[in-house]
């Protein structure tokens, strides 16, 4: 089960709601910013 932390949850809400379903579907766990980040990198280069 994904987790977004509430600090970054602002960051993570105004991502596309289909960005963010791929995000949540991948089950991880976003702390920071930088966890984000990372994530969205991944998703760019799977593309």
């Amino acid at each position: 089960m994904s987790y977004v932390d509430p600090k970054i949850k602002d960051k993570f809400e105004s991502l596309s709601v289909d960005l963010k379903n791929e995000i949540l579907k991948r089950d991880v766990k976003l702390y920071t910013l930088n966890d984000l980040i990372k994530c969205l990198e991944t998703i760019v280069k799977k593309d």
